[in-house]
């Protein structure tokens, strides 16, 4: 212990420099003294490179608090030390557990490292780690709203993410923390709009809620031009002087000088990407695109959200409860959107009693002329219900149809006369309020009716019942003179038991009486008024005072007693019966205080419509200059185009709005575009538009120069299969250099893309079919003669987004041999952009498949096989290379694709139209299909200038990814970080003939198109490849074990890719 106090003095006395040593501890010997220095020392050992220093202040900093010394201080140091490890593992799963861990200890003190791990995570390459660090934010923000400012920085960023994944949780960040920065949205709207229909449910319901108000700030109401014709009209109904009438003719000269409405084309993108989502499982996803269409749709498309609503009545009650509640506020407004599914609102005896009473409102809102008599018949069998709040709901909902339809309103009211028979008090005391009120509009009509009512004071107990009664009595006494003053006796009798609304009520009448017939009730009344004098409720002796003062005139009274009978027996209106869901669609429809009725916590206000609409182009998202001539963009923005100008009466201005960015982009990348082989035909399309019809006729002679060469081509086609003697691949070559040379200076772009397409699918057949000769020379017969050097130059400027100008064909490359261009492409490249482009199948020949079959298609074959080479449109696509032959006696005229149906996300990039193929002879194209990383099938029609033929093409897994060439050491880097998850393994037992080097290699690339990695173990096989679509690393590793064990390994973040990967791979090692 004598050392402790000396380390402390020698530790006080010097600086700190560097990481603390352990002869030189902070806390040896003295480990629990208060010496604000030693926690500044267990600080430096947490903050060092060296985890033993790590441990041992670990250690010690357990042993303090085990003492129950404060160590709080350390606190911020601990959990940087615990999570940093953590947010940096390459697993995934473990990254984002450690963010949600962190996000989840609410203590202000750690909010810097919390802000940092969340920064940190929002670039994250992980998506799943992204979306946590958007559920991060919420909390952050509830824990210190001083980092408003930096977190929208993370919003913004994370905004702009183009995953599915994160949006929905990103959209419900941006709602806690800047809901009111609408700003943040302009440039993201129309991703999320066509995001949408894949993110999951939960976030659907958010991003929907979201842009709902986004729309009412950003939009003009659809319904703006019915909306003022209904105000006018009710004005003209109402207002019954001479300016009235002025002012609505004024207003509607003014209506008619009004623009006609034109819908937004980005208001047309929200309803329509959000209606597929009514047939949503998720009743809140539905729930969502309803209050969406009713809030912003035009009244004519609204009705397309009743089915779906009525689906959701047969879920859980508790899903009944919500919609019923919100359908019960649509169809006040929306009357006719319901009426043809008015049975489904029928009550069934099994259902609660609060979705009984929800029913029985949308059934009274529903009521109309023409279904009262079936309503009512229903509600007749509903007051035979044992459930009496529910009888007494039905006796209600019967007033309000006798009030809101005159025809029906006597037969009401003698029906509900003869529930004042019934044996259950509860349902006359019920009918006795509704009669009451109905009474009102037509007393003088019933003198009957409130005769007959005043005899059941003696019977009825309900308080309610007998004060609407008496109400009655005295209201239209002058109607029963000689009833009123007995009934006023019988009171006073039971006055002092009575409960205190009767009691008011008897006041009230005697007052009546006494003003109306003081002769026979003046007594009564003075008796009353000293009962009530001293009663024990204070409203009751105040209003006793007062009546006394009024009625009974004295000395002491004032001016007022002049005017008692107009104050009580004033003509008083009528009531109305209205529903209590009248008012509620001032609330967004689906939120809780709309189910409330009352302002929610956090509930935002939906907006008004604006007078004027904003500017659409902050909408417009600018595509950075080099990767605007990329051939995926504008394959989106020729998707998106379609999309836009349907046939919903706003084609006009759409094309026009979506066609100028469109546009601006094409023509600043137009030297650079000529590698995708739908970009020069589109491109010329759009120019046409642009420039006017002054350019048709040029058009026109082009197409005619096209159908020339096509010509040319053909007849060539079909003269080489009939020569006797083939001749030699230098004139072939030759040939075909001096082809594409015509080509290419004829039509420019388009040709160039054309002959590029079909010069890569000629070597490509003649590269992998060069093993047998017989075979060879077939192919050779068959296909049309083309330079085999050009395309590899093509191929190596077609990369992923560099799409310089066409380059011219060189002449030399006829030189080049067959034997040659072989030898080259057996060539191992290190370089990974050049390496994709010059790979060709390792082993024998590309596996073909059926497209149609010459049954089916009366004489005509299509085969198609996965060239395994880029697609020259597209690096994104897969390339298919499509071989038509034509085994009929006619020639086969426009064969093409057409009305390509892909999946959601999929892209279809067709094959030149081929104008003519003669009998017998076989012509070989290639599409692009972008298959979204699946292997679902891409469907289209294969049209002939007679026949349609339906068919698919369906990729094995292993054509969805193309080869990647790395080092060892990059292959373990990259496998070190797909783990977990993202691993799958499988043991398998390879066959005999299956075991060699050359054959492993072999089976596996034939499953899949990979690269082979170098490795330096003798006992195991690496490939590497990525995904066409999203360029996700798919690394497989094959260990061979003990005699014929073996242990395959596959890493991906496609986890179903690599799933499917290993059983296609194992299969072909089986065979």
């Amino acid at each position: 212990m004598a050392a402790s106090p000396a380390y402390g003095e020698e530790k006080g006395g010097s600086s700190s420099l560097g990481e603390p040593e352990y002869g030189h501890d902070p806390a040896s010997g003295g480990i629990f003294s208060s010496d604000y220095k030693r926690h500044d020392d267990l600080k430096e050992m947490l903050d060092s490179n060296k985890d033993s220093l790590k441990l041992e202040a670990m250690k010690r900093i357990v042993a303090m608090i085990a003492r129950g010394k404060n160590a709080s201080d350390l606190f911020p140091a601990v959990v940087k030390n615990v999570a940093c490890k953590n947010i940096e593992d390459p697993n995934q799963l473990i990254r984002a557990s450690a963010l949600r861990v962190l996000s989840s200890i609410r203590v202000p003190i750690i909010v810097p490292i919390m802000m940092l791990a969340i920064k940190e995570a929002a670039s994250d390459m992980s998506p799943y780690v992204r979306k946590t660090a958007a559920h991060a934010i919420p909390k952050l923000y509830s824990l210190d709203s001083d980092q408003k400012d930096q977190l929208i920085e993370v919003i913004e960023k994370l905004l702009a993410d183009k995953t599915t994944l994160v949006a929905g949780s990103v959209v419900m960040a941006f709602e806690e923390v800047c809901p009111e920065r609408i700003d943040l949205i302009h440039k993201n709207y129309r991703k999320l709009c066509n995001l949408l229909i894949d993110v999951e449910e939960w976030g659907q319901v958010v991003i929907i809620n979201m842009l709902t108000r986004y729309a009412r700030t950003q939009f003009l109401s659809p319904n703006q031009n019915e909306s003022l014709l209904e105000e006018s009209a009710e004005k003209a109904f109402y207002g019954s002087e001479e300016e009235d009438t002025k002012d609505t003719k004024a207003e509607a000269a003014s209506l008619a000088k009004r623009k006609p409405y034109v819908m937004d084309p980005d208001h047309r993108l929200l309803l329509r990407n959000t209606k597929p989502l009514l047939q949503s499982r998720n009743a809140a996803v539905v729930m969502a695109v309803a209050q969406l269409y009713f809030h912003l749709a035009p009244k004519a498309e609204v009705g397309v959200i009743a089915k779906a609503l009525v689906r959701l009545l047969r879920s859980h009650s508790e899903v009944q409860y919500v919609v019923l509640q919100n359908v019960a506020t649509m169809s006040i407004k929306r009357r006719g959107m319901f009426e043809p599914y008015l049975k489904s609102f029928y009550i069934r005896s099994t259902d609660p009693t609060q979705i009984k009473i929800l029913k029985l409102e949308v059934l009274t809102n529903l009521a109309n002329e023409t279904n009262i008599s079936t309503i009512l018949r229903e509600f007749q069998t509903y007051i035979r219900s044992m459930d009496k709040d529910f009888v007494a709901a039905t006796i209600q909902a019967i007033g309000r149809c006798a009030t809101n339809i005159g025809k029906v309103r006597d037969t009401c009211l003698n029906g509900l006369v003869q529930l004042l028979s019934n044996r259950d008090e509860l349902v006359v005391a019920e009918s006795v309020v509704v009669i009451k009120k109905l009474l009102q509009m037509q007393p003088a009509q019933h003198s009957e009716i409130i005769k007959h009512m005043a005899k059941l004071t003696d019977n009825i107990q309900v308080p309610m019942a007998r004060a609407s009664i008496l109400w009655l009595i005295g209201e239209y006494c002058e109607h029963v003179p000689k009833i009123a003053p007995d009934v006023l006796r019988k009171m006073a009798k039971s006055f002092t038991n009575e409960e205190d609304i009767v009691k008011l009520q008897v006041i009230n009448l005697a007052a009546k009486l006494y003003l109306t017939n003081s002769k026979q009730s003046k007594l009564l009344t003075q008796y009353v008024l000293n009962l009530a004098k001293y009663d024990q409720n204070y409203d009751i002796r105040d209003r006793a005072r007062f009546i006394r003062q009024l009625i009974v005139p004295t000395e002491k009274s004032g001016a007022l007693n002049k005017y008692a009978k107009k104050l009580f027996l004033a003509q008083k209106p009528a009531p109305i019966l209205e529903s209590s869901f009248k008012d509620r669609d001032h609330f967004q429809l689906g939120s809780l205080s709309h189910l409330l009725n009352a302002k929610a916590v956090g509930y935002q206000e939906l907006p008004d419509w604006p007078d004027e609409a904003p500017d659409p182009s902050v909408r417009n998202v600018e595509v950075p200059e080099w990767t605007k001539c990329t051939s995926r963009e504008k394959r989106k923005e020729k998707v998106e185009k379609p999309f836009y100008s349907d046939s919903e009466g706003e084609s006009g201005p759409t094309e026009s709005a979506d066609s100028e960015p469109e546009s601006a982009s094409e023509e600043s990348g137009s030297s650079s575009s000529s590698s995708s082989s739908s970009s020069g035909s589109e491109e010329e399309e759009e120019e046409e538009e642009e420039e006017g019809s002054g350019e048709q006729s040029e058009d026109k002679e082009e197409q005619e120069e096209k159908r020339t060469k096509r010509k040319e081509k053909e007849g060539s086609r079909k003269a080489a299969p009939g020569s006797t003697g083939s001749p030699s691949e230098e004139e072939e070559e030759e040939e075909g250099a001096k082809k594409a040379k015509k080509k290419k200076t004829s039509q420019g772009r388009k040709s160039h893309a054309e002959t590029s397409s079909e010069e890569a699918s000629a070597s490509e057949s003649s590269s992998s079919g060069s093993d047998s000769g017989s075979e060879a020379e077939a192919k050779r017969r068959k296909e049309p003669p083309s330079s085999k050097a050009g395309p590899k130059e093509i191929s190596l400027l077609d990369l992923d987004d560099f799409t310089p100008p066409p380059p011219q064909p060189i002449p030399s490359s006829s030189i080049v041999s067959t034997s040659l261009v072989t030898d080259l492409e057996g060539l191992t490249l290190t370089d990974t952009s050049l390496a994709p482009a010059l790979l060709s199948p390792a082993f024998g020949a590309v596996r073909t498949y059926e497209l149609l079959h010459r049954m089916a298609g009366e004489g005509l074959s299509v085969e198609y096989c996965f060239s395994r080479r880029p697609f020259p449109g597209d690096p994104h696509m897969v390339a298919v290379q499509i071989q038509i032959s034509n085994n009929t006696d006619a020639e086969v005229k426009s064969l093409r694709v057409s009305e390509p149906k892909p999946l959601s996300g999929m892209r279809i990039q067709e094959f030149p139209e081929i104008e003519c193929l003669a009998p017998g002879d076989t012509a070989s194209v290639v599409m692009g299909i972008d298959f979204c990383d699946s292997t679902q099938a891409a469907n289209f029609q294969l049209c002939t200038h007679t026949r349609h033929f339906y068919v698919s093409i369906q990729p094995p897994v292993g054509e969805l990814m193309a080869p990647v060439f790395m080092s060892e050491n990059e292959f373990k880097k990259e496998q070190g970080k797909l783990t977990g998850m993202s691993e799958i393994t499988e043991k398998l037992t390879l066959p005999e003939k299956c075991r060699s080097d050359h054959a492993i290699v072999q089976q596996v690339t034939s499953a899949a198109n990979v690269g082979r990695v170098p490795c330096g173990a003798d006992n195991e096989y690496r490939f590497a490849a990525k995904t066409v679509t999203s360029g996700s690393l798919v690394l497989i590793t094959l260990e061979r074990r003990e005699g014929a064990a073996a242990q395959l390994t596959v890493n991906s973040e496609k986890m179903v890719i690599g799933t499917m990967l290993v059983k296609d791979i194992v299969q072909a090692l089986a065979q």
